[in-house]
């Protein structure tokens, strides 16, 4: 799941992820309506920007972690975030942090990397061809 208020920025990473990755892909550019159906989708990872309209980021994670205690969350975003650190260390479903920019294929290693055990995470459709 992408949750990202920038509208042309969420849909290109949607179709880059979408392309490139073996796993279905859910954006929003709301996370309060990413929120209401977090149980429905039941994401294995949710990518979160840190600066929205709504929620930041760091609020959006704590609303939706319980709602979906198995996910690891990814934050994005193009702010400092020092003045955050000690708050994002305390969240403990924060898995990884990215500072924009970044290639689509920087955030499909991440949520490959912090995919949950015990489940069968994506892997890049080209590593796939390539067998």
């Amino acid at each position: 799941m992408l949750v990202d208020d920038e509208k042309s920025y969420t849909d290109l990473l949607t179709q880059m992820l979408a392309e490139n990755l073996d796993c279905a892909v859910h954006s929003f550019t709301n996370p309060l309506k990413a929120i209401a159906v977090l149980r429905q989708i039941n994401p294995a990872v949710i990518v979160t920007d840190f600066f929205m309209p709504q929620l930041n980021g760091l609020e959006f994670i704590r609303q939706a972690a319980p709602l979906v205690p198995g996910a690891a969350f990814v934050m994005i975003t193009g702010h400092n975030m020092s003045a955050f650190q000690d708050e994002m260390a305390r969240l403990s479903p924060l898995r990884a942090f990215l500072p924009k920019p970044f290639g689509w294929r920087k955030l499909a290693d991440e949520i490959i990397r912090v995919w949950p055990p015990g489940t069968l995470a994506p892997s890049h459709r080209a590593d796939i061809a390539s067998f």
